[in-house]
């Protein structure tokens, strides 16, 4: 006698709380997640087979040019940027607006001299980020604002870090006005930000 086989069903799942829970992960990364500053021209940094990482926080950055050009990114809070913008004003005798202050807060890096930095501002963002101010931020024996804008953040937050990125074709007597500049103000510890060994080989 044949056997009666059952009818199969299909097997149906719920997917719904799979999709809450995918999203809910997306949008706990899209919201925790430092994404990396834009840099404001193509450096290509000297190799290295240092593996430290530099920390998200509480971070200064210059960046150096190959043409030897100054680059200044303060720390990302808004709030000890504008003070930041008012130590370096009253330094230098300028007074800026509310509404300078808050486009100052958005600005990725300081790459004008201080005499052009409210003209700078007053650009809409898409030219700030194809304006490149040949002078950049001043670093020598006579004008030293780079120096100025470091010890400035240092005022505001003794815990702030430095970075420094320069180009591996960065002529040496650029980089050393810096390096004096640093240490005319006792800031003697920094990281210098180099790519994995073998990277920049082509």
């Amino acid at each position: 006698m044949a056997r009666i086989k059952p009818k199969r069903h299909g097997v149906i799942i719920d997917m719904t709380a799979m999709c809450d829970v995918a999203f809910l992960l997306l949008t706990f990364f899209i919201l925790t997640t430092q994404f990396k500053k834009p840099d404001v021209e193509q450096i290509k940094p000297p190799s290295s087979i240092s593996t430290t990482l530099l920390p998200d926080s509480s971070l200064m950055t210059v960046n150096v040019t190959p043409k030897g050009t100054f680059y200044f990114q303060p720390v990302d809070k808004a709030s000890e940027r504008i003070e930041l913008l008012d130590n370096m004003g009253k330094k230098y005798g300028i007074t800026f607006t509310e509404a300078e202050k808050a486009k100052f807060a958005r600005i990725p890096a300081v790459g004008v001299p201080m005499n052009k930095l409210k003209g700078f501002l007053a650009l809409s963002p898409e030219a700030q980020k194809e304006y490149k101010d040949p002078e950049g931020v001043p670093q020598d024996s006579v004008n030293a604002q780079l120096k100025d804008w470091i010890d400035e953040s240092k005022k505001i937050n003794t815990n702030y870090k430095l970075a420094i990125k320069g180009d591996v074709n960065t002529k040496y007597p650029k980089v050393k006005s810096l390096f004096e500049g640093l240490r005319d103000i006792n800031f003697l510890n920094f990281w210098l930000i180099t790519s994995s060994e073998g990277q920049n080989q082509e």
